[in-house]
């Protein structure tokens, strides 16, 4: 279990609340710090932040560490309301979590690493497919289209007669 510092002096009663509340849910899941930055989108010195009563966590660090530690998450979220109302630095902007990550996981300043990168290019992929997916129904649908409308160009065979018996092939075009 880890051993907190105690809370500042300075932080507003309903914050504290929260913070406390995010330990006790942080101590659920037993993870460690780098542990918990690995399994989330906040880096182990956010949370060291956010756990220190530093820094107001983001909502969605509060509701991602509720759902890994199995916690009430109605309950979280209206701490985190009381909080945010009462904090006095604020609410943390989330790009200042990624400029926050590590120097040996960090890549360019807010640049994705690790997981995030695997799920953005999953998700490019899956963009590149329906792109085609989508090109080739509309080819399909236009092709089937032109069929059923009874589209003539090019629809007789080269070399078929015509319904008087005879070949629909000029004899001054030699070329088929």
């Amino acid at each position: 279990m880890t051993r907190w510092q105690p809370l500042p002096a300075t932080l507003p009663r309903e914050a504290r609340h929260l913070v406390e509340q995010l330990r006790v849910l942080k101590g659920r899941t037993g993870l460690s710090l780098a542990g918990l930055a690995r399994r989330t989108a906040y880096s182990k010195s956010s949370w060291q932040r956010y756990l220190s009563g530093d820094r107001m966590p983001p909502r969605a660090a509060a509701q991602v560490l509720c759902r890994l530690a199995g916690g009430d998450q109605a309950r979280v979220l209206a701490l985190w309301e009381l909080a945010e109302q009462a904090w006095p630095q604020g609410v943390s902007e989330p790009m200042a979590d990624l400029a926050a990550r590590p120097p040996e996981s960090a890549g360019p300043l807010g640049a994705p690493t690790g997981r995030r990168r695997r799920r953005i290019a999953v998700a490019a992929v899956a963009a590149v497919a329906a792109s085609v997916l989508a090109a080739v129904l509309a080819a399909g649908l236009l092709w089937a289209q032109s069929r059923r409308a009874g589209d003539t160009v090019g629809a007789r065979p080269h070399g078929a007669l015509s319904r008087a018996g005879r070949s629909t092939r000029s004899s001054r075009n030699p070329c088929p």
